[in-house]
């Protein structure tokens, strides 16, 4: 007799949310979570640092619409308190955050300015292998003149942490090329249990931080630090690069777009299609107002006074070039 399908685990994805453009990509994060996946089983859990002596200015999330329109799209607002970062590194966030989330349960953390675009049932998350974005450039390390290259480099991380620096390797790039070690953007990752995956991002972000090896001297860690940590703690829960398909998130199922005018600029027409869709219904329009960028991007067209500066299908090789392109018309927001 046949077996029957395991039944996809049911999993919490986590944003971060706080005053100002994080809370507003929030609701754009969780409309497109609701439109595209009305039947999503776990809890959409938008994370909010909380007032301390490690902010300028407090955090959390002001706007009372704002707080009521994440409640009417389902979302959850959770409170964590910022131990080690805060305003000097607000990317400490998404480390920080995970020790709020509810211990052993199965997440997926997303960058909050992604949008929702494919069904996540079609994602296999295998939540005992964690992975992260490969929509990723080289930007860290920068090797000098004089050496370590990008391997010595990585080594003396993999050395610090009793880590196996060999099987990180994709030796199908060649050596000194970036590509060749683990590297991720931390737009997404995934893991089993949240409290086990920060304890471990928390300790090897800290420790790079205060007590760096020798070969790194000449390296700037900001704001880099999350994303120099991320693929040592993925390694030693025996993730990867290769745990989930090609094509899925930062592609049919997720769209990480950065900023809105980047999303006007080199997104495709169905991603477009889908931003207007989530962000018309009148109750959410009100809100979304509030946020300028969203306000002249989206309700006054500016967005596609953007689009048309480009070729989607031929754009610049380097994203400062495109940037640079919609701020010399006098289109940048963020």
């Amino acid at each position: 007799m046949a077996s029957k399908p395991a039944t996809p685990p049911i999993y919490n994805i986590a944003i971060i949310g706080q005053h100002g453009r994080l809370s507003y990509e929030a609701l754009l994060f969780a409309a497109s979570l609701r439109h595209t996946n009305p039947n999503f089983a776990g809890r959409l859990l938008v994370m909010e640092p909380q007032p301390s002596v490690l902010w300028e200015r407090d955090p959390s999330i002001r706007a009372p619409e704002v707080r009521d329109a994440l409640a009417a799209l389902g979302a959850e607002v959770i409170p964590f308190e910022s131990r080690h970062f805060g305003t000097v590194y607000p990317y400490g966030n998404k480390i920080e955050m995970l020790r709020a989330l509810p211990k052993g349960e199965p997440f997926v953390f997303f960058d909050t300015d992604t949008l929702i675009t494919g069904d996540l049932g079609t994602v296999p998350f295998d939540f005992d292998r964690p992975m992260a974005s490969l929509r990723r450039t080289g930007t860290w390390p920068e090797p000098q003149l004089y050496g370590p290259g990008y391997a010595g480099l990585w080594k003396s991380l993999y050395d610090k942490f009793g880590l196996d620096f060999e099987s990180s390797l994709d030796l199908t790039e060649p050596d000194e090329y970036w590509k060749r070690y683990l590297y991720f953007n931390a737009g997404y990752f995934f893991f089993r249990c949240p409290l086990e995956f920060g304890a471990r991002f928390e300790e090897y972000a800290l420790a790079i931080r205060d007590t760096p090896p020798v070969a790194l001297c000449a390296q700037s860690f900001d704001p880099w630090l999350d994303q120099i940590a991320l693929p040592l703690v993925i390694h030693s829960f025996g993730g990867g690069r290769d745990t989930l398909p090609d094509g899925l998130l930062d592609g049919a199922v997720s769209c990480h777009y950065r900023t809105l005018p980047l999303l006007y600029a080199r997104e495709s027409d169905a991603v477009v299609a889908l931003l207007h869709e989530v962000a018309q219904p009148n109750k959410l329009k009100k809100v979304l107002k509030g946020y300028e960028p969203a306000k002249r991007m989206i309700y006054q067209k500016r967005g596609l006074k953007v689009r048309a500066l480009f070729d989607q299908e031929n754009l610049p090789r380097k994203e400062q070039a495109i940037r640079n392109r919609i701020k010399s018309e006098g289109f940048w927001m963020r």
